[in-house]
């Protein structure tokens, strides 16, 4: 793995439509970008979680672009936070990546570099339902995610994958296993020993990173 770079990293703002409505997120590009990383947030979280900016900040040293954004609009965030109806609409959420991936190949700063999802928790299953889609997706990495949500598009999916899952998150571990056996692209699961389902523990979130950054400049870098 090449060593994390420091390098100034210049972020917009950008609003990404998807039919009659917008998208918003933050785009990160350092020098030079290797690739994009799209992030797909979990149950109820947005761009701002706090976990997947951590890890963009570490991708982003091995310069990588990312895009961190909201697959719900401001609306369906309000209304999805009492009712829990829009972040478990796997078929949505993948269309919604979808649609940011098509947008990704017009923007000027994105148009030439190869695509990468990183999806966490739910996320994990709407990365996987969108790669099964298409075949511009050149790898997939899941946190914590839920890749039995992806059901019969498991079979579908082409990219590289890694599923990366705490220890301790055994329910989680377990249904990452089940999945697993039934994708039959290159799949690979990475257990990190003393994390749970959000990697709250020291240093785990670190491993998380350097797993991602790796699985990234193998598949989409060296590829």
């Amino acid at each position: 793995m090449a060593n994390a770079i420091p390098d100034v990293v210049i972020t917009r703002s950008v609003r990404v439509p998807v039919g009659a409505q917008t998208l918003d997120g933050d785009l990160a590009r350092p020098h030079e970008p290797r690739g994009i990383v799209v992030f797909a947030h979990g149950s109820g979280s947005s761009r701002h979680s706090p976990r997947n900016q951590h890890v963009a900040g570490i991708l982003q040293q091995h310069r990588f672009a990312t895009l961190l954004i909201d697959l719900l609009t401001r609306r369906e965030e309000q209304l999805d936070e009492f009712s829990g109806e829009y972040r478990f609409d796997i078929p949505l959420l993948a269309q919604r990546l979808g649609s940011i991936v098509d947008w990704l190949r017009t923007d000027a700063d994105t148009t030439t570099l190869p695509i990468g999802l990183f999806g966490a928790s739910t996320g994990g299953g709407a990365a996987l339902v969108a790669a099964a889609d298409r075949r511009d997706i050149g790898a997939v990495v899941s946190r914590g995610g839920r890749p039995d949500l992806a059901g019969a598009a498991l079979a579908a999916v082409t990219a590289p994958t890694l599923l990366i899952v705490g220890a301790l998150d055994t329910a989680v571990v377990a249904m990452n296993r089940e999945a697993m056996a039934r994708m039959r692209t290159h799949v690979e699961i990475a257990v990190v020993p003393g994390a749970t389902h959000l990697f709250e523990e020291p240093g785990t979130l670190d491993r998380v990173a350097a797993l991602a950054a790796a699985w990234f400049e193998r598949y989409l870098v060296e590829r």
